[in-house]
């Protein structure tokens, strides 16, 4: 495939970035925001499942809430390792109070928790609070194509 998939996260859209044009410059098609913001962009509903099964670059979810500490904690961190690894990794972020059904079905048991997903598939999980460092070794260990 000449292309990749990357879906909106301010509309949904599913916009479609020639491989060989600067990818990290990409704006979408139908509502003209950025397609990468530099920072985590929150998820929820139809948009999730679209972003895990839509996108050909690899998706990391952070599943969070609100009223979690160790969450809150990390949400610095995970914003700083957007900084690092877009544009070849969709960072978002999946509130559990406001989507209890989704996390349900991904079987969250604690929080925060990060998904990575490739393809459609899941490819890592990890429960807990990291560094900005330890989530981006996280993502580069189990993507070697992601590495720097």
């Amino acid at each position: 495939m000449d292309d990749n998939l990357i879906v909106c996260s301010e509309c949904g859209s599913v916009n479609r970035v020639p491989k060989a044009r600067r990818i990290a410059d990409a704006k979408c098609g139908s509502c003209g925001a950025r397609i990468f913001s530099g920072h985590p962009r929150d998820v929820g509903g139809a948009t999730f499942d679209r972003h895990v099964t839509r996108n050909t670059l690899p998706v990391l979810v952070d599943v969070w809430a609100p009223w979690c500490g160790p969450c809150r904690t990390m949400a610095p961190a995970y914003a700083a390792a957007a900084l690092e690894l877009e544009p070849r990794v969709v960072l978002t972020k999946l509130n559990s109070d406001d989507e209890p059904a989704i996390s349900t079905r991904l079987g969250i048991r604690g929080i925060p928790t990060m998904i990575l997903f490739h393809g459609g598939k899941e490819v890592a999980r990890t429960s807990g609070a990291m560094s900005t460092g330890q989530i981006v070794r996280w993502v580069r260990d189990h993507l070697p194509s992601v590495a720097a």
